[in-house]
């Protein structure tokens, strides 16, 4: 099996691999399957969403280019808004609570994101 070779991160959101659950399926039963989310790009399901949310934005006229983005976040919405963001040019600024972790901010900050603590 090959890796996919595409032209912007965000091709491989949403592209995780489904993998067969033997232990869960029954024999004679229904099979049962797991969607592998934790290997979007930014790590989770919420990559998938939050390409969703700007995509259906700029499709409905508003969200233009040069707009910036503000969501209270300490969690994986951030890193997947970060994300989108870096790769489509938008500001993103979160805001997060002063107790989340030094290596969390640090993250969201590599992709660009300005974080406002609160």
């Amino acid at each position: 099996m090959s890796a996919p070779v595409v032209d912007s991160v965000l091709d491989l959101v949403g592209e995780t691999p489904v993998v067969r659950l033997r232990k869960l399926s029954p024999e004679g039963g229904a099979t049962v399957w797991g969607k592998c989310e934790h290997l979007n790009p930014g790590g989770s399901v919420k990559d998938r969403i939050c390409l969703a949310m700007i995509e259906a934005a700029e499709a409905q006229g508003r969200l233009r280019p040069g707009d910036t983005i503000v969501e209270p976040t300490s969690g994986n919405t951030g890193i997947g808004l970060a994300l989108v963001c870096a790769r489509k040019g938008y500001k993103l600024v979160l805001t997060m609570p002063a107790s989340m972790s030094l290596e969390r901010r640090a993250l969201l900050e590599a992709y660009g994101a300005e974080i406002v603590l609160t």
